[in-house]
């Protein structure tokens, strides 16, 4: 205890029962052990001041009122999220994004976004409108008696706020607790909590800063896709979890500000694009520059990525492009946002799906023929010891052995998150000794099971990347396996009319399912088990790939096969599918066990 602060004070502790004193710096004597803060102020020398009869003065110190430095300056919500998507756009700037992307393409969208949402760059701001909370005795609150909300919403807190504020007064007057459970550091937190604005879709959020980046990205037309951006996310390279640590010091978060800044999950793929195309036509953006053949988001190239990703061989990219120029994916590719009929493409899916397409087209994948090609290819590897064909049976089993370590690897770096902060955020500010002492034990207890337990420390976090696998070469040891790249599709392939066509004469596809709602649903979880095993399999993969759910895979797969089958019949001279195309029954393929597991 620091005996100079606390001239000698050595009372017991009405918490904790401890005497362990501090002061802090509004003058306030709290404890140590349980940040129990008490009313005994430190008394304060005034050498300036003499009375008659005495050599000094003892004032007691009531710290600073109104907004002192506990307080922190005045803020709006707003400013919160310029300071999250500015360390954003930093972080994707360090892992080699054109410098561009950050002054002359998210600033743009931010300050498009201040203007619409009428909070900035406007003569009518919507912070004009003030109201005012009494607490019981027609005082003035003394925590933020005035609070900016917009101007259509001039109404008393209970009406406005509801249970989100927890006022619930019917005239509209609130008591001590309840006026300090609607403070919050900034001035404006309650109108993103109120029912009114959260109908409106016009706040920012959380997700919303992720989505405005990948917006970004697409307009600069930079080689990150949506999947990119959160595996970077998940992995702690872009902040997101947590962004409210990079605030400065002045600005205090606490009470209605956990809700809005706090992250306890990662949005989705699906949940992530959507907000994107909702933020697109709310910001009125104009057509997007278009995605040419030379980009790296255009299916030509991010095929190869996703090639080289899934351990597949070269020449299957070919078979990818015809499959390509059938579905009409070729040529440019653009987003105008302003357009009923134009959705935000996923290139990521759209691309694997375009891969998954080759693979049934060249092996069928129902069970049975995929197997027998790798028992040809086999066969003619044997006979011909310089053979280098391509074996599904192979590829199968050396994806399948890192698909398991990486998922066992993916499911225990999730288990050890902490999404818990080093700066917590309270509820409110009587609040704050509570959570202090709840997360110091915590922490003694963590601590204590670790020594305990003697588990091993995570691993040091590894740098960016946009692979999953690394594949070993010639000579290379210590990777995932062997690459298969330069392997060719000899054995799955024969010259007919001078064309290369597929061994495997058919193609399947499911059977159409009718939607029982007016939005199309994905049939997946219901279609899964007709669907054969290896199939089945693939998808998995390439939702692992992506970080997707396999139902989002099989709907794009489903999207474009429907799309080449119309366009063939459109085009037969351009015919490269096989000449049989049967819908699958619903009894057709299914197993009961594996049997991509031979």
């Amino acid at each position: 205890m620091d005996e100079e602060q606390t001239g000698g004070y050595s009372a017991i502790c009405g918490q904790c029962g401890e005497v362990d004193w501090r002061v802090s710096e509004e003058g306030r004597f709290y404890c140590n052990s349980c940040h129990n803060v008490i009313e005994r102020t430190r008394e304060e020398v005034d050498t300036n001041t003499l009375m008659v009869g005495t050599s000094r003065v003892s004032s007691i110190s009531k710290g600073i009122k109104g907004k002192g430095l506990e307080r922190g300056r005045e803020w709006f919500v707003c400013e919160g999220f310029q300071f999250i998507l500015k360390h954003q756009a930093e972080a994707l700037l360090a892992m080699g994004v054109s410098p561009r992307f950050k002054d002359e393409v998210l600033c743009q969208f931010w300050r498009m976004y201040l203007q619409k949402s009428r909070q900035a760059y406007t003569k009518n701001p919507v912070h004009d409108g003030k109201f005012r909370m009494h607490s019981q005795g027609s005082q003035e609150s003394g925590c933020d008696s005035e609070s900016p909300v917009p101007s259509d919403s001039m109404m008393s807190a209970s009406e406005t706020d509801g249970d989100a504020s927890g006022a619930g007064s019917g005239s509209g007057r609130l008591s001590g607790d309840e006026v300090s459970s609607v403070c919050s550091g900034s001035k404006d937190a309650v109108c993103y909590l109120t029912p009114r604005q959260r109908r409106n879709q016009k706040l920012m959020s959380m997700p919303k800063t992720l989505a405005l980046c990948h917006l970004a990205l697409l307009w600069s037309r930079e080689a990150i896709t949506l999947a990119d951006l959160l595996r970077f996310v998940s992995q702690g390279h872009i902040p997101y979890v947590n962004a409210y640590e990079n605030f400065p010091e002045e600005m205090k978060l606490y009470g209605q500000d956990s809700i809005i800044f706090r992250v306890e999950s990662i949005p989705s793929h699906g949940r992530l694009h959507k907000e994107a195309r909702t933020l697109a036509v709310f910001l009125g953006l104009p057509p997007f520059p278009p995605v040419t053949p030379d980009c790296l988001l255009h299916p030509s190239l991010l095929t190869v990525r996703y090639l080289t990703e899934a351990n597949l061989p070269d020449e299957l990219h070919d078979w990818v492009c015809r499959i390509m120029m059938i579905a009409g994916l070729a040529s440019d590719m653009t987003f105008e946002p302003m357009r009923s009929r134009s959705p935000l493409p996923l290139y990521d899916i759209q691309a694997a799906a375009l891969i998954i397409i080759a693979m049934k087209l060249l092996f069928k994948l129902d069970d049975n023929t995929e197997w027998d090609l790798s028992n040809y290819s086999a066969d003619q590897n044997k006979d011909n010891p310089d053979g280098n064909n391509f074996s599904l049976r192979r590829w199968y089993r050396t994806v399948q052995s890192a698909l398991t370590k990486a998922t066992q690897t993916q499911n225990d770096n999730t288990a050890r998150k902490h999404w818990k902060s080093e700066k917590p955020l309270y509820p409110s500010r009587k609040d704050k000794s509570v959570i202090l002492k709840r997360r110091r034990i915590a922490e003694q207890l963590q601590l204590s099971f670790q020594k305990l337990s003697r588990s091993p420390t995570a691993p040091a976090p590894s740098p960016p990347s946009s692979f999953c696998f690394r594949w070993a070469g010639e000579g290379e040891t210590g990777r995932d396996g062997p690459s298969l790249h330069h392997q060719t599709l000899d054995s799955s392939v024969c010259r007919r009319g001078g064309t290369l066509q597929p061994l495997n004469p058919e193609y399947w596809h499911p059977a159409p399912r009718a939607c029982k709602t007016r939005v199309s649903t994905s049939h997946y979880a219901e279609a899964e088990a007709t669907l054969p095993r290896m199939f089945v399999w693939l998808l998995d993969l390439f939702s692992f790939l992506l970080g997707v759910k396999p139902g989002c895979v099989y709907d794009q797969v489903q999207k474009l096969e429907r799309c080449i089958l119309r366009n063939s019949k459109q085009q037969p001279g351009a015919r490269t599918t096989p000449r049989k195309a049967r819908a699958s029954k619903p009894g057709d393929g299914k197993q009961t066990g594996k049997t991509c597991s031979r």
